[in-house]
């Protein structure tokens, strides 16, 4: 059988992010009676912080070689 070496994409850190930005898009929407601006807003924000999460956390399991002794 064939390896797969796609690398990771940082998914569930993509899925946290997503969830907590429709969260507070839609908290906020609600208390200013517009969800239709801040769903997409909430959603685009979360969508970036759970990519960045994802890749904080794959770039921490990872050795670069540079530890001082």
């Amino acid at each position: 059988m064939k390896e797969n070496n796609r690398r990771d994409s940082g998914a569930p850190g993509l899925a946290i992010g997503m969830c907590i930005g429709i969260a507070i898009g839609t908290a906020i929407g609600a208390a200013t009676h517009n969800i239709g601006l801040w769903l997409p807003i909430g959603l685009s924000v979360g969508t970036c912080l759970g990519l960045t999460l994802g890749r904080k956390s794959e770039d921490n399991g990872k050795d670069d070689g540079d530890d001082k002794k």
